[in-house]
């Protein structure tokens, strides 16, 4: 099992490419995400509508592009063929890194039209005659993300994707080109960590770094969204401190060289579709400089990494995460750990 990712601006011909590209793929499905968006609308009330610009900013859309894919495989098999556009990074990380925790390979192909054959394209495009303000819906809004396709395609999209030119291709051509790349292994797995969703509740391990200004350590994983600690699941049989060692070493290169220290058990109650559990942070020591700059740059595990004061720490990382660090912090300066639930010290 297998998804064909088709990206590109809108208005690149994914769709129309990609039902052709059905054709010439063995035991291959079109699955489009825009019926998902589609449905939200009728679903979601209009105020919590109106909160989002796009619907692929709605959490729930991109969860149930996950969950519909692995239905749609676990029911059919063979390979799924999805156009869609994504231009922010961390939705992408978040719906690859959500579909390898399923065990499902992504393979991400971008249709690259010269920006006057995009506009062309785009200024061509019918619109529905019964579909209200339809030239502002459907042709203005893909001019207007011309400028955020190319932003992306000027960073992280073109290292990260099989890019097919169709500037003078047809759609079955373009079809062909894709087919033909996926066959051959042109087109690789994407390089994302294979993180197992859980299936029941399980026992994480954080290690709290500094820098030489005593700021902390926050990572930006790939495979989930939301800024975080170093670290992971505990495995089976793993003592948790040295669940949060191993963590560090295969996210950022550093090893360390001392057991580290226990600052905070926090019992994480079950919020579904999570099942929560018990998340334990340690204080991993200091940093000098030199260590800091043999960090490992961003990669199949990281997006992004930063040395952050507590204050700054508020603003990136989710509130139960932030009262995790914040009474992790305390219990630094004071010498003892705690023990909270939900983030609240008990007893």
């Amino acid at each position: 099992m297998t998804v064909v990712w088709i990206n590109g601006a809108f208005g690149a011909g994914k769709t129309t490419t990609a039902r052709e590209l059905i054709d010439l793929i063995p035991n291959s499905t079109l699955f489009d995400p825009e019926l998902l968006g589609a449905g939200l609308t009728h679903l979601l009330p209009p105020k919590h509508l109106a909160e989002v610009g796009d619907y692929q900013d709605l959490p729930i859309w991109r969860r149930l592009v996950v969950d519909t894919a692995a239905a749609l495989l676990a029911e059919l098999g063979g390979v799924l063929v999805i156009p869609m556009t994504l231009l922010r990074q961390e939705y992408r990380d978040e719906i690859f890194g959500g579909l390898a925790s399923r065990r499902i390979p992504v393979r991400h192909v971008l249709l690259a039209p010269a920006e006057t054959i995009l506009r062309e394209r785009i200024a061509d495009r019918e619109v529905p005659p019964d579909l209200p303000d339809g030239e502002i819906r459907v042709r203005q809004w893909s001019y207007d993300h011309i400028e955020p396709y190319r932003g992306a395609l000027a960073g992280w999209l073109t290292a990260d994707a099989h890019l097919v030119d169709t500037s003078a291709l047809t759609p079955y051509e373009s079809a062909e080109r894709i087919a033909d790349a996926v066959r051959t292994g042109a087109v690789p797995v994407c390089d994302i960590v294979q993180t197992p969703e859980p299936t029941a509740e399980t026992v994480a391990a954080g290690v709290l770094l500094f820098d030489e200004q005593n700021r902390v350590l926050l990572v930006d994983p790939t495979y989930k969204a939301g800024w975080e600690f170093p670290g992971g699941v505990v495995e089976r049989g793993e003592a948790p401190a040295r669940a949060g060692m191993r963590e560090v070493a295969e996210e950022t290169g550093i090893q360390l060289d001392d057991v580290p220290s226990l600052l905070v058990v926090d019992w994480e109650p079950p919020a579904p579709p999570g099942y929560g559990g018990l998340r334990l942070l340690f204080d991993g020591g200091r940093l000098d400089g030199a260590e800091a700059r043999r960090m490992l740059l961003p990669g199949p595990e990281l997006r992004d990494w930063r040395f952050v004061s507590e204050e700054e720490a508020a603003t990136l990382l989710p509130p139960v995460r932030y009262e995790r660090l914040r009474w992790a912090l305390r219990a630094r300066e004071r010498g003892a750990a705690l023990y909270l639930e939900a983030g609240v010290p008990v007893g």
